[in-house]
């Protein structure tokens, strides 16, 4: 979807957790390599905790924007993607007991 879209704007931005699982573990290094060879090319960003007192502030400020969606806990990383407008505003956010919208057949926003 990001290498489709990316030139028309949408971007990917990766943020491994550790919190789901024990599923990244490794350091910022291993996590690229383990990446790379599933041939991600968007932004990756530094682990990050998305729950608990350490949460990340785009997190915990996803969280405030859906909160009924989300409740108080993001429930598991990889079913549990945003989607944000261009100037931050959350547009979609996808809980785990969901099927995820399908991002590519909604009506474009117009210019």
């Amino acid at each position: 979807m990001y290498q489709r879209l990316g030139p028309k704007g949408f971007v990917v931005l990766g943020f491994p957790c550790n919190q789901f699982g024990g599923q990244e573990p490794g350091t910022p290094a291993e996590i690229k390599a383990f990446t790379d060879g599933y041939g991600v090319t968007f932004p990756l960003f530094s682990k990050v905790d998305v729950n608990g007192p350490n949460t990340h502030p785009l997190f915990a400020y996803l969280k405030k924007q859906k909160g009924e969606l989300l409740g108080d806990d993001i429930k598991w990383n990889f079913v549990s993607p945003q989607l944000l407008a261009a100037l931050g505003s959350v547009a979609t956010a996808c809980p785990p007991v969901l099927t995820r919208p399908r991002f590519t057949s909604r009506r474009r926003p117009s210019s």
